[in-house]
């Protein structure tokens, strides 16, 4: 794996960019958008929230056990969860969920993380292993549920995003503070991967991208939002000294009528919250389309 080499930018970031969107919410991981712009996002004993326009939370269902990353699949539309008891679980719009997936390749998933699709309509996930145990790795599923090991073993592999063009799968290494890039191939393995951003925060997780192609970076440990240009420049765009409007932010998505709004799941609390960041344009992902 070869080394990027990156350039990091510090500046004070502010807080006060962002502001509470939802509460109420049972320590938030994860936040996604439905084409029809309602948020959902889940909880520390199952919940799936489905969250309107003027943050009004509804529970759709409970699974039981940790809900960690979300996606929509360009396919049928329907949710897919990573439920750290069940495995990948899809939940359709009306709260009804079936088991999609527990294993790859006979090897069952250790701790599904983080789940996002393709314009195909394929299912990357990444499996964390166990916190230190460099037993992570990067799982691709077909819609029929068949999964594939692509990559590893890694450290905590934790959040993912993929390049507009879908060249490159980005995934966050949280137990080494990292962000690796990989090639992306027409089938499996992954390709050359390199160390995209190294000291990122501290316990990065979750990872989104805009239309410039910045990637942005949740990092739970130290209550940052960090951006990384596609030239490997840091910038610190959001850090909350009290942990009140980012407290241990984990996922991200946009939002807003321009996707101009950063919606950050914050696990340390029970909120969504945001930040309309003018003359941004957050990437739009495969069920977008």
């Amino acid at each position: 794996m070869s080394n990027r080499v990156s350039g990091a930018k510090h500046q004070e970031g502010q807080a006060s960019l962002f502001e509470v969107f939802a509460s109420g919410l049972d320590h938030p991981e994860c936040v996604a958008f439905d084409r029809h712009r309602y948020v959902w996002a889940g909880g520390e004993a199952g919940q799936v929230y489905r969250i309107d326009a003027s943050g009004a939370v509804q529970t759709m269902t409970t699974l039981g056990g940790f809900i960690a990353g979300i996606a929509f699949s360009p396919l049928d539309h329907s949710l897919y969860v990573c439920n750290a008891k069940l495995g990948l679980v899809r939940v359709d719009a009306d709260g009804r969920h079936a088991l999609f997936a527990d294993e790859a390749e006979g090897r069952r998933i250790v701790c599904p993380n983080y789940p996002i699709f393709d314009r195909r309509g394929r299912l990357y996930v990444s499996d964390s292993g166990n916190w230190k145990r460099q037993n992570g790795f990067l799982l691709r599923f077909d819609a029929d549920g068949a999964g594939r090991v692509i990559g590893g073993p890694f450290g905590y592999a934790n959040g993912l995003a993929l390049s507009a063009d879908e060249r490159w799968l980005f995934m966050v290494e949280s137990d080494t503070d990292r962000v690796y890039r990989f090639d992306l191939t027409s089938d499996c393995p992954l390709g050359r991967g390199e160390v995209y951003a190294d000291s990122v925060g501290r316990l990065p997780d979750g990872l989104a991208l805009d239309e410039a192609g910045n990637l942005y970076v949740a990092c739970y440990a130290s209550d940052e939002i960090w951006r990384i240009s596609p030239s490997g420049e840091k910038t610190l765009l959001a850090w909350d000294h009290h942990a009140i409007l980012l407290s241990r932010p984990t996922n991200l998505a946009w939002g807003g009528d321009n996707r101009d709004v950063l919606y950050v799941a914050n696990l340390g609390r029970d909120t969504i919250t945001r930040a309309h960041l003018p003359g941004v344009r957050g990437q739009r992902l495969a069920h977008q389309f």
